[in-house]
């Protein structure tokens, strides 16, 4: 569904996205992991055509990515970083006037405002003014406002960002949904949980390229199915990754500190990632 090829984005001399490849296949939910300043943000602009790839190609659904490819964007939708929500209008009036800007007839947009309402929880609210919606409620209705025109795939820029944990937990159960409708999703996030829990696979970023892109349980495995995490003699906690049970237990027999034996995590495997210099 998407196919990005050797795409490079520059913004004078520095480099945000270097020859980067990646492909989600139809019905594929990504998630792109990487520290601040890694490209991720940029990489998406480019995807949704906000920013044009200084080399390379984007394809979705077998069409060229450009600002002017207005028969491929109605099949996108977009859940930016930054609310994009009129703070005037009501959760309803919200969703309505976006099913105006993609010209869809007033009877179906109500019919579709109203099932989106009730798809994503929002239905004791549909009346009131988004400035006085909470923070996760604002961020269920940004997903509900990218999903007005039934697009099939959604780009999502750090969807559950500055909410606490039980708003982000309703929301993985709508994204949940989302991919069991069939959607193909590539989203960022810093909450590498939440990549464990929803993502089919994870793309690793790291000065603009993509190091690792695999399942989450692959990119486990291959650091090590087990983590024995300790203190060091500076008091500073050192991990250690094994691929047998029997060889990490071999290994803290000689540790003199107190340690924890325990499953790797996708966590671990970004903590290693961004915590090491890569080429």
């Amino acid at each position: 569904m998407i196919k990005i090829n050797h795409v490079t984005k520059k913004f004078g001399d520095f480099t945000a996205v270097n020859a980067l490849n990646l492909e989600v296949t139809t019905g594929e939910f990504c998630a792109l992991l990487g520290p601040n300043g890694a490209g991720k943000t940029t990489l998406i602009k480019m995807l949704i055509g906000l920013l044009k790839a200084n080399e390379g190609t984007i394809m979705m659904d077998h069409m060229i990515m450009n600002r002017n490819n207005s028969k491929l964007k109605k099949k996108i939708g977009i859940v930016p970083q930054h609310t994009n929500l009129d703070k005037d209008l009501t959760v309803k009036e919200n969703l309505l006037f976006s099913a105006k800007l993609f010209k869809i007839p007033k009877i179906e947009a109500e019919e579709k405002a109203d099932a989106l309402i009730d798809f994503i929880d929002l239905k004791s609210v549909e009346n009131r003014t988004t400035r006085r919606l909470s923070g996760g409620m604002k961020r269920k209705l940004m997903i509900a406002k990218a999903l007005i025109h039934d697009p099939d795939i959604i780009f999502m820029d750090e969807p559950t960002i500055g909410i606490d944990l039980n708003a982000r937990r309703k929301i993985w159960d709508v994204l949940r949904a989302m991919k069991k409708e069939g959607k193909t999703i590539l989203m960022t996030t810093h909450y590498i949980e939440e990549a464990e829990y929803l993502c089919d696979r994870a793309a690793l970023m790291n000065s603009g390229k993509v190091i690792y892109y695999d399942k989450p349980e692959n990119l486990r495995y291959n650091l090590g199915k087990y983590t024995v995490e300790y203190f060091n003699e500076e008091k500073k906690s050192m991990y250690r990754y094994f691929k047998t049970k029997e060889e990490a237990r071999l290994y803290v027999n000689s540790l003199n500190d107190e340690y924890t034996l325990r499953d790797t995590t996708l966590e671990d495997v970004f903590y290693n990632f961004t915590n090491r210099k890569v080429d």
